[in-house]
């Protein structure tokens, strides 16, 4: 029989503490942005942009000439030099819009003694490392709802100074109700623990015009594995209510298969709208997530 315990106040974090946490993002946020940096440059040099072929100015390559295209493509300079016909392409120049929401509601502020940071540090570093990483690829990065989409060097910065400054935005779980262009994309950051119905609606809303977007679920390893025993209180940290729900350890079983149903139910949401869903858990590193963020983008542009 598993030894009884109670669940330790540092496992339960009061929803008030979590409040207080989320609030004192602004004195956290530079270090988050030194993170968040430090992530975006691990992950630079397997970036390749937009580099591929269309309509631009910018000469990206030449390719051989292909039986069947106009004539007025060939480059009869380049095609002198050898005994075959060649076609300067130019590099795409097409920019993009790729929109962030972070999720900085209480539930995010948890942070068990196995995780690396708080779920909601984790999606910082995140968002702002990706949008970093994807400024220097030659797109343009914004906040859903907060901020324009722009392609400055100091994305990071200006991201970080709005979020700080959305006090309004420490109250919602939920991404403003905007909607972006047809070809951009939405990336949002969250763990997404609310009711599914309310999760299918407001990704039924965003790509209601065409819109393409990536959910990260941001995970505390202890909310997967539920590795507690004895008589334990769960506490929420939206509402601060409480529930007994005596010895935990049989009810782990219950809590695990629900965990593994709504995780299923997010997935074909996002299926169903050809949005793509990652996991994270705050015990990995962040750059695991980060690059494999990138290799969906590309690959939903052509570019991977």
């Amino acid at each position: 029989m598993a030894a009884s315990q109670v669940l330790p106040a540092s496992e339960r974090r009061p929803g008030r503490h979590e409040t207080e946490n989320a609030l004192s993002l602004a004195e956290r946020m530079p270090r988050l942005i030194l993170e968040s940096r430090r992530v975006s440059t691990t992950l630079a040099h397997g970036l390749h942009g937009r580099r591929r072929a269309g309509p631009g100015e910018s000469f990206w390559q030449f390719r051989p000439f292909v039986t069947g295209e106009a004539a007025a493509r060939i480059d009869w300079r380049r095609s002198a030099r050898d005994d075959r016909l060649y076609v300067r392409e130019r590099e795409w120049e097409a920019v993009h819009n790729i929109w962030f929401w972070i999720d900085r509601s209480a539930s995010m502020g948890f942070a068990s003694k196995h995780a690396q940071a708080s779920k909601v540090e984790r999606a910082l570093v995140l968002g702002l490392a990706l949008a970093d990483v994807l400024v220097e690829g030659g797109e343009r990065a914004g906040l859903l709802g907060l901020t324009r989409a722009t392609a400055s060097r100091k994305i990071v910065e200006t991201m970080a100074h709005a979020l700080t400054e959305d006090h309004a935005g420490l109250d919602k779980d939920a991404p403003p109700r905007a909607i972006p262009g047809r070809f951009d994309e939405v990336v949002l950051i969250s763990d997404f623990l609310s009711p599914l119905s309310e999760v299918k609606s407001v990704i039924n809303h965003i790509s209601g015009g065409g819109t393409r977007g990536h959910l990260v679920a941001i995970v505390d390893p202890i909310e997967e594995t539920f590795p507690f025993t004895g008589q334990a209180v769960l506490q929420d940290l939206e509402s601060d209510l409480s529930l007994n729900i005596g010895d935990a350890g049989a009810w782990g079983d219950a809590y695990r298969a629900r965990i593994a149903e709504h995780r299923a139910g997010l997935a074909e949401i996002a299926r169903l709208q050809g949005w793509t869903v990652t996991t994270h858990r705050t015990d990995r590193p962040a750059s695991e997530a980060a690059l494999r963020l990138l290799t969906l983008v590309a690959a939903s542009r052509g570019g991977g």
